[in-house]
């Protein structure tokens, strides 16, 4: 965008304002195209899963099964229609994030100072700038000089002099001496600016649309619940393929024989596994956004929890972002006095440090008011980089700080103890200023190099960020879980060594990020797989990128912080990117996956507690609802492979019943189970290892499920033989065993629902035992169980109900027989973990 500078002193017309801004646009960053709610909604009625329904539901319609054909078929919309609402709901969650009160800018326009909302700057506007605003838009100075803190945009930590005097010769716009750029802070000083650019031709625009070229790959749970589905799908088409010929040898009908293919297919898709994720996942959403962490994506729950790595900045994160007087050598009341004096902070604004030195001059006893320090004030003479000093012309004095090495140059007297002090606090990567002093001498107000020449040293004071309190413990949560903690900064490595020595990092060795950059991959690959944790110090952009990048080629699940619009790329590349929501800019929360609203470190450490009781959750309704799978398929095998002279033990509809109906809200409780003993002290998930393990598999289908299909069967056969039945007897409508067959049935459906009962109690821990976690804890899943059972009796005694399930009213003898269902299936479960905890000696631990 070129544009002609046509601004008059007083600034634009309204008029012609509005005009540009119809040109122009808004001044507000592109967002990223958003993914198509009509694609999203497709893709849950494509799900392998759900491709399997649709295969059931065309087996139902071609054997004539109308009925349960559309029973399939409102399955597949409702599970399609829960999954999309949760994860748009998610999305909706993070668009309140950014819906902060509209900035504002200072403009001249009609001639007059006005406030305007930045998206309605527009090229030409003359912008006022002053100390504590954020430049809204790039601009060129045409009058002033303002101090900037860039670190926004280029990541330098200390502000840089931006002076409308100054020829602007610089080819790279960002090394311009005479431009401010939209997103970064004028700590110091004021100036009008002519409006260059805004929205997406500013600088801030330009590398926003570059980070967003940065590839996002899918979070492991997305890939391995990917995996599940195919791997269920497999299941369900591989033992169709084979037993759907036996059955017709056995001597099944075709239509028989397709109804045995459609009940493998429903029995093997749990229909509620992908809606109870999405809740699940949405459920850790809403619990992080509690604990001041915003996800953007719902697989960013679990992918936290998995983290290895994290990659952390300092500033704001470790610390709070709020400098304080930690050393004053020596501690004086001339010491406090003179830095009120030289002071440019009142009681509740400005530059950090100004505000640090003002507290400690108060806390020092220094009582005069600020307002009458200005009216003493004769001359100011801002600091410049340059110089790295600042000094005040006051009634009573000259008063000067700035850099050690500067201000004591400039002393008379031996200062040589006053600069070993400064070395010594410099070591301590502490931000060190000298003070010094000089009698007013005449009438005149003399020149800043007068008044900063022929003074006397009264001392030095040393600054530090420090760490934000509750982030050493945070430290201390994240070792115990196995995980390694970076510093990656743009500060001074002193400085940083001695923030990660005081939070209990193991950071012994601190690496320029120049060095890092001039390494081979190699070298840094055995540097980040070395021991202990590093602190890697003056990190361009570039440098984090490269870090996050070696560190996933090792196989880390990486969690990377930034606030900054360079950090943007880094952040997209990690396997979660960590934005500050404070302090941090929209680029940085554009690119990044979660979102710190207090920008503290120790909300990391939560969320992986939070990510990893997720995952630890998913787990367990994935057990749950696998475990059922074996008594709702053995049914249909046992009906195939007997050639129809063993009635089918197990309606389709009767199965959907139990994966919609009874599962479902115990299930869904699982996915609320509070976090496990131990969940913190355990390490990290490899990489590669994914939600199903064996042990999951053998506990589910080996253990609950071999356990429920016995006793459901054990339930069958004896409610048939009890009525008389035998093998090859008739027990269709209008047989006189009609009725006692819809007995049997029903007690398999009861049976397997009283499975179900024990089951999720076994399923709330992987290895403790119940006891351990107590039986009432999570009393959401006795409010399912509760609805669980209440729905069973309404299918089992309700006439209506009985007569779209097949389901008839048990005799008392056969509820007696199935109450001790639960507690066998538990009890299996339960000796197995008791085993499994004595062999690895954890048994009086749990």
């Amino acid at each position: 965008m070129t544009v002609t500078v046509s601004s008059t002193p007083a600034g634009l017309s309204t008029r012609e304002a509005q005009r540009r801004l119809q040109q122009y646009g808004p001044n507000a960053l592109p967002q990223r195209s958003t993914r198509r709610w009509w694609r999203e909604l497709v893709k849950q009625f494509t799900h392998p899963l759900a491709l399997l329904l649709w295969m059931a539901a065309a087996l139902s319609a071609v054997s004539g099964s109308t009925e349960l054909g559309i029973a399939i078929l409102v399955v597949i919309v409702l599970n399609a229609l829960l999954a999309f609402v949760q994860e748009q709901q998610a999305e909706h969650a993070v668009e309140a994030l950014g819906r902060y009160l509209p900035q504002h800018a200072w403009v001249l326009r009609d001639g007059h100072r006005q406030q305007v909302p930045a998206t309605d700057l527009v090229p030409d506007d003359v912008l006022l700038v002053e100390e504590g605003d954020r430049v809204s838009a790039d601009a060129r100075l045409v009058e002033g000089v303002v101090e900037v803190d860039n670190s926004a945009l280029t990541g330098e930590s200390a502000p840089v002099v931006r002076d409308a005097s100054l020829d602007d010769d610089r080819e790279n716009p960002l090394d311009s001496p005479t431009r401010v750029f939209s997103g970064t802070v004028c700590t110091e000083g004021s100036a009008k600016a002519v409006v260059v650019g805004t929205g997406a031709h500013t600088e801030l625009g330009r590398i926003a649309a570059l980070s967003q070229r940065v590839h996002v790959d899918q979070s492991p749970l997305e890939r391995q619940v990917r995996r599940v589905a195919w791997l269920i799908a497999l299941v369900a088409v591989g033992a169709g393929v084979v037993f759907l010929p036996l059955g017709l040898v056995a001597g099944l009908s075709l239509a028989a024989a397709l109804l045995f293919a459609i009940g493998l297919l429903v029995a093997n898709v749990p229909e509620g596994l992908l809606p109870t994720i999405t809740l699940a996942l949405a459920v850790g959403v809403r619990s992080m956004a509690r604990r001041g962490a915003v996800v953007k994506r719902l697989s960013a729950v679990e992918t936290l929890g998995s983290t290895t790595v994290i990659c952390t900045d300092k500033t704001g994160t470790l610390t709070a972002n709020k400098m304080r007087v930690v050393e004053a050598w020596p501690a004086s009341p001339e010491l406090a006095d003179a830095l009120f004096r030289c002071g440019t902070a009142d009681d509740t604004t400005g530059d950090p440090t100004e505000v640090a030195l003002l507290r400690y001059a108060r806390e020092a006893g220094v009582t005069a008011d600020v307002g009458d320090r200005e009216r003493e004030r004769l001359a100011l003479n801002r600091f410049d980089p340059r110089r790295k000093m600042m000094s005040t012309v006051d009634a009573n004095g000259i008063h000067v700080k700035g850099a050690p090495e500067t201000v004591l140059a400039r002393c008379v007297g031996d200062v040589s103890k006053l600069r070993r002090d400064a070395e010594e606090l410099e070591s301590r990567g502490l931000r060190v200023l000298a003070v010094a002093t000089k009698p007013l001498s005449g009438q005149d107000v003399p020149t800043q190099q007068d008044a900063e020449s022929g003074l006397t040293a009264i001392g030095v004071v040393g600054l530090l960020d420090p760490p934000r309190p509750e982030v050493a413990a945070a430290v201390r949560a994240v070792h115990t879980a196995g995980i390694k903690v970076h510093v990656v900064t743009g500060d001074n490595g002193h400085t940083a060594a001695e923030i990660a020595r005081q939070v209990g990092l193991d950071a012994d060795r601190v690496i320029e990020g120049a060095v890092v950059d001039r390494m081979p991959e190699d070298e840094l690959d055995r540097l980040l797989a070395g021991e202990g944790e590093i602190v890697f110090a003056r990190s361009t952009p570039e440098t984090k990128l490269r870090i996050a990048d070696a560190l996933r080629h090792k196989g880390e699940v990486v969690a990377m912080t930034g606030d900054g619009v360079n950090d943007a790329p880094a952040l997209r590349r990690a396997d979660i990117g960590v934005a500050m929501g404070a302090a941090g800019t929209d680029v940085a929360r554009e690119a990044a996956t979660l979102v710190l609203t207090d920008d503290n470190f120790a909300t990391i450490a939560a969320g992986i507690e939070e990510g990893r009781r997720v995952f630890d959750n998913v787990r367990k309704f994935i057990l749950y609802i696998f475990a059922h799978a074996i008594p709702e398929v053995v049914p249909f095998l046992l009906f195939a492979l007997a050639g129809g002279a063993i009635p089918l033990p197990l309606t389709v509809l009767q199965i959907l019943a139990i994966d919609l109906g009874t599962e479902t809200l115990p299930a869904l409780a699982l996915g609320r189970e509070p976090a496990e003993p131990g969940l913190m002290q355990r390490d990290p998930r490899k990489r590669g290892e994914g939600v199903i393990t064996k042990r999951l598999l053998w506990r589910a289908w080996g253990v609950m499920g071999s356990v429920s299909a016995v006793l459901a069967l054990l339930a069958f056969f004896t409610v048939l033989l009890v009525g008389g039945w035998h093998l090859g007897d008739p027990v269709g409508l209008g047989a006189p065993l009609h009725h006692v067959y819809l007995q049997a049935t029903t007690a398999t459906f009861v049976g397997v629902v009283a499975c179900q009962v024990g089951t999720a109690f076994a399923a709330r821990t992987e290895r403790a035992s119940l006891r351990a976690i107590g039986l009432t804890t999570n009393r959401l899943l006795l409010a399912g169980i509760a609805f669980e059972l209440a729905f069973t009796g309404a299918l089992v005694y309700v006439p209506l109900l009985q007569d779209v399930f097949g389901t008839a009213a048990l005799p008392p003898w056969v509820v007696l027989m199935l109450l001790p269902f639960p507690i066998a299936v538990w009890g299996v479960d339960e000796l197995d973990r008791w085993r499994r905890r004595r062999r690895s000696g954890q048994v009086r631990t749990t």
